[in-house]
């Protein structure tokens, strides 16, 4: 009888907890540079965040080790739902996946095969010929080992039976500075963070890597029409807290930032960068996850690409 006291006091100590989350300003850390697809999200949804609960939503930016620093970071923060990581691909291996509770994802859509307007390919088939003629002399850029943007060129690499070098970077805005002043040839990047810079013109789509074309960029073919049939892949961003966080304030926090990703202005917004709205809950989301890991992790495996540590 006392343990059942003492557990339902705790239910009721919990939910009274979340029902008063945040009561102070939570942080969110982007583990990559600014500039690139995570910074962009998290720019946007904090102040929608920090609107809703009345508390000031602060995004910092920790990089390095393809996105393992910041996550690290927030690995090891007081479980408390007070510091968030806006995740993607790279930031989570089998190694540190058990490290966070899944939230909700925000952002899930195909990536751009990006070309710096010297590389003298117009389409994925013209690209494909290219390097066979020119085996490891095109070079791709990437937010680091593991992330999407490699692993995404690392399947196109294998598909198309091609070679090229991969440049890895901290970030994929830092990928994007070098490709815009031509020190790379190629990117897989999320639409958010190129999409300017095509409409531009001083880079060009070759494709988007999803099973259909984006609206966003409704004239550029999927890489599966275009040359190499069967290729796709998909990038995606979300957010995670410390593993034990309670799950009343897990929930809260799913259920809050789904709220802001349904609002009409966000998904304007969202989408004029290029980037499909998500939404799930913490359950969908960590499904989510453990089959995009099982699908990378085998392409990893067969190619000989370690994980970051």
């Amino acid at each position: 009888m006392r343990l059942i006291t003492i557990l339902w006091a705790l239910l009721i100590a919990t939910g009274t907890l979340a029902q008063n989350f945040p009561a102070r300003p939570v942080h969110v850390v982007v583990p990559f540079p600014p500039g690139g697809g995570a910074d962009a999200l998290g720019r946007l949804l904090g102040p929608k965040l920090a609107s809703r609960w009345g508390q000031q939503v602060i995004v910092e930016n920790k990089p390095g080790a393809s996105g393992h620093i910041g996550a690290d970071f927030v690995a090891q923060s007081p479980p408390d739902g007070y510091t968030l990581l806006m995740s993607s691909t790279a930031s989570l291996t089998q190694k540190n996946v058990d490290q966070f509770a899944p939230v909700s994802l925000v952002s899930a859509a195909a990536y751009v095969v990006t070309a710096n307007p010297r590389v003298a390919a117009a389409n994925i088939g013209e690209l494909i010929a290219l390097a066979r003629a020119n085996p490891a002399k095109l070079t791709f850029g990437s937010s680091g080992v593991g992330a999407a943007s490699h692993l995404s060129a690392e399947l196109f690499k294998s598909m198309a039976q091609v070679d090229l070098l991969h440049v890895p970077y901290k970030g994929t805005g830092q990928a994007l500075t070098d490709l815009l002043a031509g020190q790379v040839d190629l990117l897989f990047a999320p639409s958010q963070t190129v999409l300017s810079h095509v409409k531009a013109g001083k880079l060009k789509a070759l494709a988007v890597t999803g099973a259909q074309r984006s609206a966003t960029l409704p004239d550029v073919p999927t890489v599966a029409e275009s040359g190499l049939p069967g290729y796709q892949a998909v990038g995606w961003f979300g957010l995670l807290a410390p593993a034990a966080t309670p799950q009343a304030i897990v929930k809260k926090l799913s259920a809050d930032v789904n709220s802001v990703l349904a609002q009409a202005d966000t998904r304007a917004k969202m989408q004029a960068m290029g980037a499909d709205p998500g939404g799930n809950t913490p359950e969908e989301f960590g499904s989510f996850i453990r089959e995009d890991q099982a699908k990378w992790s085998k392409l990893m495996r067969e190619a000989g690409i370690k994980e970051p540590e």
